[in-house]
C-alpha cells in the first residue's frame, strides 16, 4: 500500500527529471529550474536595503498610514495566516516545481515581476509604518509570537506588500494549475490569499496602502503575464507561420 502511494507520487518526478544534466539545464525543458536563483538573489538585496543600506547612508523614511488604519483593531489571532504564508509560497512553488514546469514558471516570473519592482520602489521611495501597538491587549502565547516578530522583523519597506505579492502570485499560478484544478482548489487559493492580506493589517505590519498598493502592482502583473504575453507569443507564431 504504502510502496504503491510513494510510486504514485514520485514515478512523475523521477520520469520527468531522468534527462536531467548540466548539459542541458538551459534547454526549454528544465530553464524553469535557473529561475530559483533569483531567490538568493533578492534575499541578498532585501536584506541590504534592510540592513546594510542604513548604516552606511542617512536615509529618510516616508511614513505609511491613512484613517483607515485607525479603524482596524489589533489582532493576535492573524499571526497565524501571517506565518502560513511561508508553507503556501514555498510549499506550492515546490509543487509546481516537481510536477508543473510550465506552472512554476508563471509562478517565479509573477515572483520577479513583482519582487523586483518592490526593490525599485523602495530604494526611489523608502517607506515605513509606525502602526506597532506600544502594549497588546492582551498577554498569551499568540501575542509572544507577534512580539518576536516585531523584534525580528523591521517597521521599514513595507508599501507595497511583499506579503500581498508572494500571495497574489500562487494564487495567479494556482487559478491556472492543471493538477490543482476545480473550484474547491480556485476558493481555497482566493480564501488564503484574502486571509495572508488581512493578516498584514490586523498584526499593524502593514498600513492598508501597502495592501492597495500590492494589489495595484500585482493586478498589472496578471495581465502583463496572462492577458499581454500570450497574446504576443501568439502573433510571433502566426507570423512565423506565414
Amino acid at each position: 500500500m504504502v510502496e504503491s502511494i510513494l510510486k504514485t507520487i514520485f514515478t512523475p518526478v523521477v520520469d520527468y527529471y531522468r534527462d536531467l544534466r548540466w548539459s542541458n539545464l538551459r534547454s526549454r525543458k528544465y530553464s524553469h529550474l535557473l529561475l530559483a536563483l533569483y531567490w538568493p538573489v533578492y534575499g541578498l538585496v532585501f536584506l541590504s536595503l534592510e540592513r546594510l543600506l542604513p548604516l552606511l547612508f542617512d536615509i529618510q523614511y516616508h511614513e505609511i498610514s491613512c484613517a483607515l488604519d485607525a479603524y482596524i483593531p489589533f489582532n493576535e489571532l492573524f499571526v497565524i495566516p501571517y506565518y502560513y504564508w511561508f508553507v503556501f509560497l514555498a510549499g506550492f512553488g515546490v509543487f509546481w516545481l516537481l510536477y508543473e514546469p510550465d506552472v512554476f514558471r508563471q509562478w517565479m516570473w509573477a515572483i520577479i515581476l513583482t519582487y523586483s519592482s518592490t526593490v525599485v520602489i523602495y530604494l526611489v521611495y523608502p517607506n515605513m509604518q509606525a502602526l506597532r501597538p506600544a502594549e497588546f491587549p492582551r498577554d498569551n502565547i499568540l501575542t509572544d509570537i507577534v512580539r518576536g516578530l516585531y523584534n525580528f522583523d523591521t517597521n521599514t519597506n513595507v508599501c507595497p506588500s511583499i506579503h500581498v505579492l508572494g500571495s497574489m502570485a500562487v494564487c495567479f499560478a494556482g487559478l491556472h494549475s492543471r493538477l490543482l484544478r476545480g473550484w474547491g482548489w480556485k476558493v481555497f487559493f482566493v480564501v488564503s490569499t484574502v486571509l495572508i492580506s488581512l493578516s498584514t493589517v490586523f498584526l499593524k505590519q502593514h498600513s492598508i496602502i501597502d495592501v492597495y498598493a500590492a494589489l495595484a502592482v500585482g493586478a498589472v502583473c496578471y495581465a502583463l503575464q496572462y492577458w499581454v504575453a500570450p497574446r504576443i507569443c501568439a502573433r510571433r507564431a502566426e507570423r512565423q507561420q506565414i
